[in-house]
Order: structure tokens, then C-alpha cells, then sequence
């Protein structure tokens, strides 16, 4: 079966490690593609260059926005590859422009890499999504494409900007059409809920992220994936936010951590 995020990320090599897609107008945010799926692309095409197949840490610098509807393409420089590890570069390219810069490592979740111990982050208790409301533009005043493309069920009492009075968003997500998550789309899902800093601000603006960092700590199970971002420092327009992701059995499965902008609206 063919999946809409699958197929919306697909990357046809072009020969010399250089890939070609183009950039769905569906995953936008406002005018822009949304940053987590333009990140989706990037791994798409990595994920064709190398034997592991989990990434365990992919960092990000957003150097200009996106463009929906518009042919891209990557750049892959395959920096090593060993027993365990293999690192990579990625560069995504449209319109003769590089729009992100990549740096990422991946392994085998599947198999264990060195000592383990009972040492985790554990979900926090919030309502169930039936209970929860869904992420729309109007909670924004902006449309928002990228809701058609995902099911993003928002806790309530932390989902209209300006309400909460605390620099938090929680909740759960998965994607509408059946595929199960894995680890390449919980790189898509640290970046696909709304701006943690509107609960204390409201709906100021803009949220560019300069640089984002996901890693990768397991393999989830099927279901619904729980999400909680907390703003952890915002100082002269400048935000860090800190993000964690468990499975529907309660694992620890991404945590991320990102740098970006809070703008005034024009």
C-alpha cells in the first residue's frame, strides 16, 4: 500500500549521490512548507545511501524557507560508514538556492550498541486524543495545509494560544491513512505542533526555526505517538524549545531540541 507521506518524500536518485522530488504545496504552514517535512525529504534520500536504518541524530540549520509546489533537490556526501555508525552530510537545494544543511548519524535500533540500564523519561499523564482537539488554522488565524496530512490532536487545556499562560504544547499525533510510525517520521513529528511559546504569548507571529536536533532513542510501536514541547528560554525574540515523543506503549522514542525565532506579526 502506498502511503501519503511516503509518496509526498519520495527521492529518485539522479546519479553521483544527487536526488530530485519535488516539494509538496500540501505540507504548508501559511506560505511556507512545514520545516519537520522538509527534514522528511532530506532523510529520504539518505536513507538510500546508507546500510543503517534508523537515524539517532539529525541536526538541521534552516538557512531560507521552503517553496511548495517547486522540484527540489539533495545532496548526500556520505562522511563514513562503519560497523555501527554511518554519518552523513545532506544539502537541499531548490531553485538554486540551499534551503537546509544536514548533518545526521544512523544506526540499528534494533540491535543493542554497548550497556543498557532502566534510565528513561516517563510519559506524562494527559487526556486521551478522543478527549483532545485537533490543530486547526483558525486556533492560528493562519491556514494550515499540513492538518489534512496528519491527525494532531492538541491537549485542551494547553491548545488556544494566549490561554494556558505556560510555554507548553502536548498531545498526540499520527498519520490519517493507517501507515504506523517509525523511526523516519519521528523526525517529521518534532516539528509538526504549534509554537509552545503561544501559550504565554498568544498568537504573536511567525516562528522560524533556525536549527533543529532529533534523537532518535527507539523504535515506536504502532499508534498514536505522544508529544509534549516545552519553551525552556526565550530572550529578545530568540527561543529554545525542548521536545519529548513516547509511543502508544509508553517508550521514549524521540527527544529533540531546537532554536528559533519568535517575530512580531506585519
Amino acid at each position: 500500500m502506498s502511503y501519503g507521506f511516503d509518496s509526498d518524500t519520495r527521492m529518485e536518485s539522479s546519479g553521483d549521490s544527487l536526488f530530485s522530488g519535488v516539494v509538496s504545496a500540501g505540507w504548508n504552514i501559511g506560505d511556507n512548507p512545514n520545516g519537520g517535512y522538509l527534514v522528511s525529504l532530506v532523510s529520504s534520500a539518505i536513507a538510500q545511501c546508507v546500510p543503517h536504518p534508523d537515524p539517532l541524530s539529525f541536526t538541521t540549520h534552516f538557512l531560507r524557507p521552503g517553496v511548495g509546489g517547486v522540484e527540489c533537490r539533495v545532496h548526500v556526501d556520505v562522511v563514513r560508514i562503519g560497523r555501527t555508525l554511518s554519518t552523513v552530510r545532506a544539502t537541499l537545494e531548490q531553485e538554486g538556492k540551499t534551503r537546509l544543511e544536514v548533518i545526521a548519524a544512523y544506526g540499528n535500533l534494533g540491535e543493542p550498541a554497548g550497556v543498557s540500564a532502566d534510565l528513561t523519561l516517563a510519559r506524562p499523564q494527559i487526556p486521551e486524543p478522543g478527549a483532545c482537539m485537533p490543530r486547526t488554522g483558525d486556533l492560528q488565524n493562519i491556514d494550515i495545509a499540513l492538518v489534512h496530512k496528519l491527525d494532531v490532536m492538541l491537549h485542551p487545556e494547553l491548545a488556544r494560544p494566549g490561554e494556558s499562560d505556560v510555554p507548553e504544547i502536548a498531545g498526540w499525533i499520527r498519520f490519517p491513512d493507517g501507515r504506523e510510525p517509525d523511526t523516519r517520521s519521528l523526525l517529521l513529528f518534532c516539528d509538526t505542533f504549534p509554537p509552545s511559546p503561544f501559550g504565554v504569548l498568544g498568537v504573536v507571529g511567525w516562528v522560524p526555526t533556525i536549527e533543529l536536533t532529533v534523537h532518535i532513542r527507539r523504535r515506536p510501536a504502532p499508534g498514536w505517538v505522544q508529544a509534549r514541547f516545552v519553551t525552556d528560554d526565550l530572550n529578545d525574540g530568540r527561543m529554545i524549545e525542548s521536545g519529548s515523543l513516547w509511543d502508544s506503549e509508553g517508550q521514549l522514542v524521540a527527544q529533540s531540541r531546537q532554536i528559533g525565532l519568535v517575530m512580531q506579526r506585519d
